[in-house]
């Protein structure tokens, strides 16, 4: 209120209305422009926080790819070593190097089996029952 009555004597009542609104046209450019600074950092804040989070995601992403690359370099490596072994059992248990007349698959000591000349016929069926005349 001082402030108005200090206003009116020095600029008079003449010109005070013209000088009011300028004053009004330059407080609002005045907080337009401070809205537009506040936009602006609150901007800045959201993409400094967006890169945290990005960078934070990307830390976990590249984790978590290490640990499915370690689980599988292992399952890899175990399975290496099973291929390694089974081969190691094949070349044990080959045909080639077993003695003449003995299957690999079959023991020595097992009983001959029903068919044709102690064998079944390829197809895996027995041959059909001869007819005999009563």
């Amino acid at each position: 209120m001082v402030i108005a009555v200090v206003a009116l004597i020095v600029i008079g009542p003449e010109r005070l209305p013209r000088v009011a609104r300028t004053m009004g046209h330059l407080f609002g450019r005045l907080q337009r422009y401070v809205n537009d600074v506040k936009a602006d950092i609150n901007r800045e804040i959201e993409l400094e926080e967006l890169r945290k989070f990005k960078t934070t995601f990307e830390d976990a992403a590249r984790g978590f790819e290490g640990t499915v690359n370690a689980t599988v370099d292992s399952v890899r490596s175990e399975v290496s070593k099973t291929e390694t072994e089974l081969n190691e059992l094949t070349k044990i248990e080959d045909p080639a190097a077993a003695p003449s007349g003995t299957s690999p698959s079959a023991p020595a000591d097992a009983a001959p089996q029903p068919g044709v000349a102690g064998r079944e016929p390829e197809g895996g069926t027995p041959p059909p029952p001869e007819k005999t005349s009563v």
